[in-house]
């Protein structure tokens, strides 16, 4: 995850820390979005609505030079059923951590180099971002985790696909290969 992807494009939803003012002690950030960044996420997400997104999270030093912003994410976020287009409502309540380092740092080129070897625990945070600068967007990050744990494919309760059919060997067998037409087509000169 990047603090801005666009890296120039504001983020929808955007809470930049300036790196420098973070201590060794972690300082405990409420962040909500506006309705504005809401219906900005609302876009970008290509959903219905977001109701509502908060942040309850820690902002503290990560080892020398880095930073770790770790905490809980809730949003409300309302999204097209795949199947009748209806609302469906989703309901976000997931912890959160994301460690950044700066890019000349030594954790950053130990990470990206050719024999490096990581040892990933699944459960665990994931590998550090680097940034440039001297701030990082707080508010990007979170809204990043939210895309992350939306449904890709909501539906509604009880709905399903009623014109679909799956294919089976026998309408397989019946249905002419296109291709049948090709297979003589050597000989035919």
């Amino acid at each position: 995850m990047s603090s801005n992807p666009d890296h120039g494009a504001p983020a929808p939803f955007s809470y930049p820390v300036k790196v420098g003012h973070i201590s060794a002690n972690a300082v405990t950030v409420h962040v909500e979005a506006d309705p504005r960044e809401r219906k900005a996420l609302a876009d970008l997400w290509q959903a219905l609505s977001v109701e509502s997104l908060s942040a309850e999270m820690q902002v503290g030093r990560w080892k020398k030079d880095g930073v770790r912003l770790k905490g809980r994410v809730k949003a409300h976020v309302v999204q097209a059923c795949v199947v009748t287009l209806e609302p469906v409502d989703g309901f976000i309540d997931e912890p959160f951590e994301q460690i950044f380092v700066p890019e000349g740092s030594k954790l950053a080129r130990l990470m990206t180099g050719d024999s490096a070897e990581m040892v990933l625990d699944p459960d665990g945070p994931d590998l550090p971002e680097t940034f440039v600068g001297d701030t990082i967007d707080a508010g990007a990050v979170v809204a990043e985790f939210v895309a992350l744990a939306l449904d890709p494919y909501p539906r509604k309760a009880g709905s399903e696909f009623a014109d679909h059919i799956e294919s089976d060997e026998k309408t397989d067998a019946r249905k002419p290969n296109p291709f049948a037409v090709l297979k003589d087509w050597k000989n035919k000169e």
